[in-house]
């Protein structure tokens, strides 16, 4: 397998070549002042992701569609030999991991040394090797945006040293599959694994996950400006402090009803599973688990259609899908806002103002893990800068991102 190395020109859109070189060079710049020097040195790159179908499906083995994007975090890195990972990243302070000691430390849960230490005992636990190296991170990933930029971040290290150390020949869905590792075991999240493979393969993927340890993947090459509309990822400022409970509810009821029927998870059941004894899983698990279930199937069979419509040409049928997608997300997962605070619903604001402004064009929906932060829409060309104007005059200067699928997932990179 040959190592994948990317050129700028490879990963970012012409009309940023020359901003995102700046980057590079600025990277370089700010690692040698904070470390003092700046001997040889590789760069590397991991992408966002945005999830176009599949809320809340991968952590049930489900079924996901998914893209990176043109927001990225970049390293610059340098090998050492203390046996220590140091990370700075810009605007946080010094992550600096001793590689003699992986083990999990209750004390860095939800903070990025406990994703370094984690993605460093992944690699060993399959076998792989680590060592020494600091780097200088700076990402454009916004935080918070539903975008993963905890995962862009844990990918970003595992690239790292699958090409320092592994001579950059684990594939992409292990490095997902230990990202995914570090965060639930050591982060302490228990997110699915779509986040992590969506940043880590790179471009349009439908992703089964059927079988978590050889998840099916499968690109779909597709260009939604062709068909006259830009992807938008709308920041709605909603706070996600206080949310991982909200968050965690979600596997926990779906698995707690797959348990009832003495089962992992809801992908070895049916629907009708569901339906047929709707009475006693309602009794025992309340309403909304029931909800949350029936929401998990049919939206397994959305990332069929989407999958199914993009491969014919049918963009109309994509955009009815999306929709779907949005509308169960809404009412059936119910996971737009927290009830535990009610008083606040800037998705639900956000989905508002969208499809006023889109009067039955395009399609607008939750994006990511939901509760706060962020909304997707495909907005046609000609009302996007409306779109636009409306969503700064409500959340902000600069709320509403247009964003461009990445063809390439984490990778080595070249200036060239």
């Amino acid at each position: 397998m040959k190592p994948i190395v990317s050129t700028l020109k490879d990963i970012y859109p012409d009309s940023q070549l020359g901003a995102q070189k700046e980057r590079y060079h600025k990277a370089e710049s700010a690692f040698a002042e904070y470390f003092g020097s700046l001997g040889e040195h590789r760069f590397f790159s991991a992408p966002g992701r945005t999830e176009i179908c599949g809320n809340h499906t991968d952590h049930n083995n489900g079924k996901v569609f998914a893209a990176s994007v043109d927001l990225d975090v970049i390293a610059v890195v340098e090998l050492t030999d203390d046996n220590c990972i140091t990370i700075k990243s810009e605007g946080f302070p010094e992550d600096k991991i001793d590689l003699s000691s992986l083990e999990v430390r209750p004390e860095e849960k939800n903070t990025s040394a406990s994703l370094i230490r984690g993605v460093a005992g992944g690699f060993v636990k399959h076998g792989y090797k680590i060592g020494g190296f600091r780097a200088y991170t700076t990402s454009n990933v916004m935080k918070g945006s539903g975008l993963s930029s905890s995962a862009a971040f844990e990918v970003l290290t595992g690239t790292i040293l699958s090409h320092l150390f592994n001579d950059g020949q684990i594939s992409a869905p292990r490095i997902a599959q230990i990202a995914q590792y570090a965060e639930n075991v050591y982060f302490g999240k228990p997110s699915g694994l779509m986040d992590q493979m969506a940043s880590s393969v790179g471009g349009f993927v439908a992703i089964d996950f059927r079988d978590t340890e050889s998840p099916v993947i499968e690109s779909i090459p597709f260009n939604f400006e062709e068909h006259g509309h830009a992807l938008c990822i709308v920041d709605a400022k909603g706070d996600h402090a206080d949310l991982t409970d909200e968050y965690a509810s979600i596997p926990a009821e779906m698995k707690a009803v797959a348990h009832f029927f003495d089962c992992d998870n809801l992908r070895q059941l049916s629907l009708e599973d569901i339906i047929l004894n709707m009475n006693e899983l309602r009794r025992e698990f309340g309403d909304r688990a029931v909800l949350r279930s029936i929401h998990f199937f049919h939206e397994n069979d959305r990332v069929e259609k989407v999958v199914h419509a993009l491969k014919s040409g049918c963009f109309e049928d994509f955009l009815s899908s999306v929709k779907e997608s949005g509308d169960s997300s809404f009412k059936y997962l119910q996971n737009i806002y927290a009830n535990s605070d009610v008083k606040n619903q800037c998705l639900s604001i956000a989905l508002n103002i969208a499809e006023n402004t889109l009067h039955r064009k395009g399609a607008c929906r939750v994006h990511g893990g939901g509760f706060a932060g962020t909304i997707q829409a495909f907005v046609p060309l000609e009302s996007l800068q409306q779109f636009k104007m409306n969503m700064d005059r409500i959340f902000g200067a600069g709320s509403c991102h247009v964003l461009s699928v990445r063809p390439i997932g984490g990778t080595e990179v070249v200036l060239g």
